[in-house]
């Protein structure tokens, strides 16, 4: 290269191509055909269009576009009456557009016009497709009508391993502040382009095989472009999943994205982190209502002990009164048993009365006469023992002899030198037999 040679400044061949763009009538109110991607709106609609390679799937062409509030007001309008919804991200639209070169920001188109007839795009048709079929076969309500097992602390994670939004999910899941401890398992999965469905399907056969250990299933992804949503849009995944048996929450995006899967699942929220915090805010329902019952167990336990506590007192100091209450009571109750015993008895009795008086007198007579003759007997009982008596038989000459207190009745029972013990009617003698 010359040292002479002029070079121009990027401004400068900026401007050239600004100026080129700007002059060229062909860019100018041209109707053009793409699908919308990472539509917002802010007053303004700003959003990108793309376009697909229809065998890959890939994104052959993209430009940013814009909408001016005051266009967009009257063709977003325009659109809803003549398609029956927003305009949105996925969408095939066919818009006019006027090509726009600015130094410093680049290409960009400036949408004037948008061409109802053209309607919804491939996404949104698409999912109105799978939604219908899915109806039409009668599982499209089957996993939202699954009831949950709550708490649900077993959570099988379908996600990429090492996506921010995994991230944000397990650390916003960890760091909950009343510490309630989840058990979860990443279940690895491809999350965009044309191998997501096949992905996603495998992990949700894995986590069916164990469906024991699970209470429930979250499929997320972090934020992104729009366009990569469009693999979501899938009828075998959709189906999948209305057909789960275990609940499964779906939270892909951002706030703003929808796909088919929001229709099928048991519960949808905007992003990963809405997702923990669904979890985390069921389970501390729970935990509040297990609280409330033990607060009113409590107060209901404390209320029973101080009534008990004030019967107990009550008893306490009537207890030392109550056994001669009791006993008097009981004395009062006899005594008018005994009068009404008496009085129901007193007339029957009477004739009874008179008979035993007569026998009464009978049997004394009879027992003055027993005693009597009884008394005769002893007496002749008591001359013959006093005849028979020990004492007896020794005044009259008679002796007894013993040997160690035994009496003697036999000689051949005394050895020589045996002591011998005579007893007299006056005194005792002892002696020792001869050998």
């Amino acid at each position: 290269m010359s040292l002479n040679t002029t070079a121009l400044t990027l401004e400068q061949f900026n401007n050239l191509i600004a100026e080129v763009v700007a002059s060229a009538p062909s860019l100018r109110s041209a109707w053009v055909t793409a699908e919308t991607s990472d539509l917002r709106r802010n007053g303004h609609c700003y959003l990108e269009l793309i376009q697909k390679h229809p065998s890959t799937g890939e994104t052959i062409a993209r430009a940013r576009a814009t909408i001016w509030r005051s266009t967009f007001q009257r063709l977003d309008a325009d659109f809803f009456m003549a398609t029956g919804t927003r305009l949105d991200s996925g969408m095939k639209v066919m818009v006019k557009v006027t090509a726009n070169y600015h130094p410093a920001y680049g290409f960009s188109l400036n949408i004037t016009d948008i061409d109802p007839a053209y309607t919804m795009g491939d996404l949104v048709r698409l999912r109105r497709e799978i939604l219908a079929r899915l109806t039409a076969e009668g599982v499209i309500n089957l996993n939202r009508e699954i009831v949950w097992n709550v708490p649900a602390l077993r959570v099988a994670v379908v996600s990429a391993e090492g996506a921010a939004g995994y991230g944000d999910f397990m650390r916003h899941l960890a760091e909950n502040p009343r510490r309630i401890t989840f058990t979860t398992a990443l279940f690895g999965a491809v999350m965009q382009g044309t191998q997501a469905p096949a992905s996603i399907i495998a992990a949700l056969d894995e986590i069916a095989a164990a469906e024991d250990q699970w209470d429930c299933v979250v499929i997320i992804r972090g934020g992104g472009a729009t366009s990569d949503l469009a693999s979501f849009e899938n009828y075998e995944l959709a189906a999948n999943i209305a057909q789960f048996p275990l609940p499964v929450i779906v939270g892909i995006g951002h706030e703003r994205d929808v796909t088919v899967l929001d229709y099928v699942a048991n519960m949808r929220v905007k992003t990963p982190t809405a997702a923990a915090q669904w979890l985390i805010g069921q389970a501390e329902e729970l935990l509040d209502r297990v609280d409330t019952a033990a607060r009113a167990i409590t107060l209901a336990a404390g209320r029973i002990l101080s009534q008990a506590s004030e019967q107990l007192a009550y008893l306490g100091s009537r207890l030392p009164f109550l056994p001669g209450v009791a006993v008097g009571n009981a004395r009062a109750s006899l005594d008018r048993l005994s009068l009404r015993v008496i009085s129901a008895s007193s007339g029957a009795l009477r004739p009874w009365q008179s008979r035993l008086d007569g026998a009464h007198q009978r049997l004394g007579s009879a027992l003055t006469a027993a005693v009597s003759r009884k008394s005769t007997q002893l007496d002749s009982l008591e001359r013959l023992v006093g005849v028979l008596s020990p004492a007896a038989t020794l005044n009259r000459g008679y002796s007894i002899t013993r040997v160690d207190g035994h009496a003697v009745t036999d000689a051949s029972q005394i050895a020589p030198g045996t002591v011998l013990t005579t007893t007299l009617a006056s005194g005792t003698v002892k002696s020792v037999s001869a050998e």
